[in-house]
């Protein structure tokens, strides 16, 4: 079940074919879900930006944070130095310690000499916390986990309760990884900007459809303590500045769907292109760089809005309602739409 399965469609700009972030090409998406007990919900989500040696070949990022209340590894050098060159993973907040050793375990099977004859590598783990339908303290999310699910990922995934989203909550719902597209022509050619999010915020009754409804599910509004991760990728060519200039975007789609980004809550935006590759060990001095103009970035910004709204519904229109930790459930969001 997708978000325009629902009727849940929105914005102006049209779709990629899969309406997900894997319409970026040679991007792939992977799950890990652990379901044990009464009391296990959780699990792992990985983005491989690309089918080459990350470490080898880094992408340029930029990364917004729009309320700081996280524990998310690797972002201070993505701020500083405008790169990545890992995997991204995304897991519960107790899970960051384990992926972190998967993916420095992963880069080193690829590239040995990271720590030794060169420098280390930057792992890049984003959580939320899942602790309302998971157990977080049985630290359930083991490095297997975090491999098993780089080794499951490709173009086509699944939505809503799985990997990462497995234990996640948003507007008093069941939440979870969602996704969207959009298609932008630039120069008469077309590319891609996806959005992947990991949707765990928002207070119940905030929900603010795209027809302007709202949605009670009736549960009792408390303080905004939730997060949100977002991850938006693209083909364009764009340089670090002005990918932290396209995740602040995201910001907007987030507020679309009723969300203020309140104290307690973990609001960040990841934006990365695949259009030109950074190489670890450049053979020249002086390398040669492409950068969208400045004039023409409005259609990513509007692209990076309209993908991460509609990844959030996403989200919530996959979700099966769950009952977990202590016998705390969440119920589905299209329960409320039938």
């Amino acid at each position: 079940m997708r978000a325009r399965d629902l009727g849940l469609g929105c914005g102006t700009l049209p779709p990629g074919p899969r309406n997900a972030i894997t319409d970026v090409p040679g991007l792939r998406v992977g799950h890990r879900t652990l379901v044990h007990g009464d009391d296990i919900r959780t699990g792992v989500t990985a983005i491989i930006p690309h089918t080459g040696r990350m470490f080898r070949e880094k992408l340029p990022a930029g990364v917004a944070v729009i309320n700081g209340f996280g524990k998310s590894v690797g972002l201070v050098q993505v701020e500083e130095l405008g790169e990545i060159e890992t995997p991204i993973l995304l897991t519960n907040t107790f899970g960051v310690a384990a992926c972190t050793e998967a993916l420095i375990r992963h880069a080193v099977a690829e590239e040995p000499r990271i720590g030794r004859r060169t420098s280390t590598v930057n792992a890049l783990v984003m959580e939320c916390n899942d602790g309302h339908l998971n157990d977080i303290q049985a630290l359930a999310v083991t490095p297997e986990d975090a491999v098993a699910a780089i080794a499951a990922a490709g173009e086509d995934f699944a939505s809503g309760a799985v990997g990462a989203g497995t234990g996640m909550s948003s507007f008093g719902l069941k939440g979870g990884v969602g996704t969207a597209s959009r298609r932008v022509a630039l120069d008469g050619q077309d590319f891609h900007l996806g959005a992947l999010v990991l949707a765990n915020f928002g207070r119940a009754g905030d929900l603010r459809l795209p027809d302007g409804r709202r949605i009670d599910p009736r549960e009792p509004v408390e303080t905004e303590k939730g997060s949100v991760i977002v991850v938006l990728a693209t083909d364009v060519p764009l340089d670090a500045r002005q990918l932290r200039r396209v995740a602040t975007r995201g910001g907007a789609g987030i507020a679309w769907t009723g969300s203020f980004w309140g104290h307690g809550s973990g609001d960040i935006m990841l934006a990365f292109s695949t259009a030109d590759r950074i190489p670890h060990a450049p053979d020249a001095a002086i390398l040669p760089r492409r950068a969208l103009a400045e004039g023409k970035i409005d259609a990513l910004f509007h692209a990076a809005a309209e993908a991460t709204q509609e990844a959030v519904l996403d989200a919530l229109a996959a979700a099966e309602p769950v009952t977990g930790f202590r016998g705390h459930s969440r119920r589905a969001l299209r329960e409320f739409l039938a």
